[in-house]
């Protein structure tokens, strides 16, 4: 497959990945907002990109910026990472933070990308993370490097 990176139409896998992540939030109550994030802590995607770049709290996400969320979600997987290497714990699966007003999840994707997910106190741990983990199935045989390279222009081009 030829695929040209120099147009601005979204790829069918791009557009298959924002369907993804718009059903994840749309059918699993309680998801505030959601970011996949690169092995390098760039944001690839998000569930609510029109506020990229707003300072606002809107109450729904972390400071209502999904760049927040991003930082959030590339710290915790750095950090998990570090924890299992220093405890020879082997690969990061997941990591779950509680707290009073909310909750976070990070899942790994194959590729090293790291899908972020947060939640309302009163939500469904298990409900999220089965429906993190068909995500990631879903996804991360299809986050190529092209891929990845597309989305990040893409989110970059919405700041």
């Amino acid at each position: 497959m030829n695929a040209s990176t120099t147009t601005h139409a979204s790829s069918s896998e791009a557009d298959n990945l924002r369907w993804l992540l718009a059903n994840l939030v749309e059918e699993v109550p309680g998801i505030r907002s959601v970011a996949v994030v690169s092995s390098d802590g760039l944001l690839l995607l998000s569930s609510d990109p029109a506020q990229t770049a707003g300072p606002e709290d809107t109450g729904q996400g972390p400071r209502g910026s999904s760049a927040d969320l991003a930082t959030i979600v590339s710290g915790l997987g750095s950090l998990t990472t570090g924890a299992a290497k220093l405890m020879e714990g082997g690969r990061v699966r997941q990591t779950m933070v509680a707290m009073d007003e909310g909750s976070m999840f990070v899942m790994a994707i194959s590729d090293g990308s790291l899908l972020g997910v947060h939640a309302a106190p009163d939500s469904d741990m298990n409900d999220i993370g089965y429906h993190m983990a068909l995500f990631v199935g879903r996804a991360g045989h299809v986050l190529t490097p092209e891929l990845r390279t597309e989305l990040r222009k893409s989110m970059e081009g919405e700041q």
